[in-house]
């Protein structure tokens, strides 16, 4: 088994056997990540193909600053913004200002698998989603994701605040749904 410098070293320069050893190591967590930008999962396995392309390219200028996994989960994270980033003109990003979650409320989602926590991620509307992503999941600040989506920073907080009480409703119907199988 290949060490993680090793890998970064055969990959920039060429060698197959790393570049596999790395899409190996890394390829389902960013799958995941890939998956929860995308609206379906073809889409996210597109992001994924092109998002380990660009790792392949850039390895060689890998300095070391963050752990390999930050610098790839950035590069796949880039690369689904950048997928998305053609469709946001159309996206209906609207600063909703009563768009608000009590912060004491809570859900359970231990009850849930993977795999539906990311279908109800795919079903927000493009913007939310977006939102959703960069701030709950990779921990940006609104001033970033504005940065980042070219929409104010007001606008962020209300996307954030819309997909939070999306997923809520889309919680709560399953929950009762798994209640009522269960009775």
């Amino acid at each position: 088994m290949l060490s993680e410098q090793e890998i970064i070293q055969g990959c920039a320069r060429g060698d197959r056997v790393a570049q596999k050893a790395l899409y190996e190591r890394y390829c389902r967590k960013m799958s995941v990540t890939c998956k929860r930008y995308a609206k379906t999962i073809q889409e996210g396995e597109d992001i994924l193909q092109e998002g380990f392309i660009k790792v392949f390219a850039a390895i060689k200028n890998f300095r070391g600053d963050s752990s390999l996994n930050t610098w790839i989960t950035r590069i796949m994270i880039n690369t689904a913004l950048n997928a998305q980033r053609q469709k946001l003109y159309l996206l209906p990003m609207v600063d909703v200002a009563n768009a608000n979650l009590s912060e004491g409320e809570e859900i359970s989602l231990s009850s849930f698998h993977l795999n539906e926590l990311i279908d109800m991620i795919q079903s927000l509307p493009d913007g939310c989603r977006m939102v959703f992503n960069l701030f709950a999941i990779e921990g940006f600040s609104h001033k970033e994701i504005g940065d980042m989506l070219g929409i104010s920073e007001g606008t962020s907080k209300s996307q954030h605040n819309r997909a939070k009480m999306l997923l809520r409703a889309k919680l709560e119907s399953k929950e009762t749904k798994y209640a009522k199988f269960g009775e």
